[in-house]
């Protein structure tokens, strides 16, 4: 009992943080869990994604070739000024290479600073480490008044090296040469020394990359137009096909995707319609099965009903009659659901198992079978002597409810022929009859579900019969025809392609003119 109480104290005694336990005391934190705050999510459809990375990716590649256009600009531009310099003082040492011994320093410089410089160049000259000469025209920049460019030049050793080097000023970078000069006899030493600012070739590059850059961003533009029109024509089989499952319902499914073209979704397109057609038909199949289902088992359970509600308990005679009467009207019904069954399960792709068959064996086997329906004269019209791929089972289903059709309109000692040939690209197998027939009014009729020719021909029976052999033909990419009326009797022809079943073994078969008949006839 303690045991008992204690469990009840604990299922009532309040959780944390709940309103048993009173306000939470000041300076205690909130047990409360956090609300997390969901930020709605920005919806990005395919077209737009689609284009963004086409726009980035090319965004990077002329970023990247930009700046690799840019780097071989650069060094072909300094290239181009280092051979300026180098063939300034090629020149130099030509001139003044072998000039009379005591020539002063002062007059080589002198007598080299007075030739032509190009416009882009500075020249000028220094004796033993300090400005002596310059030119007396304008230069384009001047650098006599660069302190920290003349003390660079000042500080090269007399036997430094005539390379050229690279120095920061107000006027922006110089590339510079110095070439030592010395005469003998006097102790002074000269330097000439020749200089080009980068800051002109700088201004053409970024003139270029300016040009580079605008015609590269008038480029992304007609890029995201064109893009955004192609990507909007290509994605239109996919928004249609949207529209389309958007249209469809459980009561519609004739909607379609129009397909133009023969890219990838277009293909995509075709499946989704294709898809939308096994739908459809396994839909309507459904729906007919219903439909019939409910219109033939409702006079059954009618006629069941009415007997039940009047029947006499008290009488034997009246129980035993009702008994007969509902047990045949079930047995009725259960072979009529297993026809409905059958038909719908005729649209099902698995619906027949091709095999090789033998025609031979299959005629022989359809007439042994037969022969117990009923006292007629079962015989076998033809031998075919070939072997091709079909559904045994299937085709035997179909023989024999022909052979069960022709026994119930003959009457005692009739003939029912069995027979079959191979007539160009085409199997025939056929079931013929001398019973009365089928009436011209009645050829459009007998193959439609639940469809009875006249009395005398079709009354006793569900009317699935013919439709059962045409499911079954068409499943396998035939069809089931009714000979001409030329003649006393029925015959009814599976018409069969060849190209649907295989190729037949060798085959040479006689046929005979009630079969040649049927494979002629247009009745449906």
């Amino acid at each position: 009992m303690a045991t008992t109480a204690t469990q009840a104290a604990v299922r009532r005694r309040p959780r944390r943080g709940t309103a048993a336990d009173g306000p939470v005391p000041a300076g205690e934190p909130s047990r409360q869990p956090a609300r997390r705050l969901r930020l709605p999510r920005l919806r990005v459809t395919v077209r737009a994604r689609i284009l963004t990375a086409v726009l980035l990716f090319t965004t990077l590649g002329m970023a990247g070739s930009g700046t690799a256009f840019l780097l071989f600009e650069q060094r072909q531009e300094t290239g181009h000024l280092d051979d300026e310099l180098a063939s300034d003082v090629t020149e130099f040492r030509l001139r003044f290479g072998r000039v009379p011994p005591g020539t002063p320093v002062g007059v080589l410089l002198n007598e080299a600073l007075t030739r032509p410089a190009p416009t882009d160049e500075a020249l000028f000259g220094l004796v033993n480490g300090h400005l002596r000469y310059a030119p007396d025209v304008r230069q384009p920049f001047d650098l006599e008044h660069e302190p920290a460019l003349l003390a660079e030049v000042a500080a090269l050793p007399a036997t430094a090296p005539a390379r050229i080097r690279q120095s920061r000023t107000s006027v922006g970078d110089v590339r510079w040469v110095a070439v030592q000069v010395t005469a003998g006899g006097s102790g002074d030493r000269g330097t000439y020394v020749v200089a080009v600012v980068l800051a002109p070739s700088q201004e053409r590059l970024d003139a270029s990359i300016r040009q580079y850059v605008e015609l590269s961003a008038l480029a992304l533009v007609l890029a995201g137009t064109c893009g955004w029109l192609v990507t909007g024509r290509l994605l239109q089989p996919l928004r249609q096909l949207g529209g389309a499952t958007r249209r469809i319902s459980s009561n519609d499914l004739t909607s379609r995707v129009p397909v133009t073209g023969d890219d990838d979704v277009s293909e995509l397109t075709r499946s989704v319609n294709a898809m939308l057609d096994r739908l459809q038909a396994a839909f309507d199949a459904q729906q007919e099965f219903l439909d019939d289902a409910g219109h033939e088992l409702r006079t059954p359970l009618t006629v069941v009903r009415g007997h039940l509600e009047l029947l006499d308990a008290r009488d034997p005679a009246d129980v035993e009659a009702v008994r007969v009467l509902v047990m045949d009207e079930l047995d009725r019904m259960a072979r009529l659901v297993g026809d409905l069954i059958l038909l719908a399960q005729a649209r099902r792709p698995d619906f027949v198992r091709f095999e090789p068959v033998d025609l031979d064996h299959l005629l022989h086997a359809v007439t042994g079978k037969a022969s117990a329906l009923a006292d007629r004269h079962w015989v076998v019209d033809s031998s075919v002597g070939a072997v091709v791929l079909a559904d045994e089972q299937r085709l035997t289903q179909a023989m024999l409810q022909l052979a069960d059709n022709a026994a119930r309109h003959t009457r005692h000692g009739d003939l029912i022929a069995v027979g079959g040939a191979v007539v160009g690209h085409r199997v025939l197998l056929w079931v013929r009859d001398s019973g009365p027939g089928v009436a011209p009014q009645d050829v459009d009729t007998i193959f439609e579900r639940f469809g009875r020719g006249r009395p005398g021909r079709g009354h006793d029976g569900s009317g699935l019969g013919l439709s059962i052999v045409s499911g079954i033909a068409v499943a396998h990419g035939g069809r089931v025809v009714l000979a001409p009326s030329g003649s006393p009797g029925a015959c009814f022809t599976l018409d069969l392609p060849l190209e649907a079943l295989g190729r037949t073994v060798p085959a040479a078969a006689a046929v005979p003119a009630a079969g040649v008949a049927a494979s002629a006839g247009s009745g449906r």
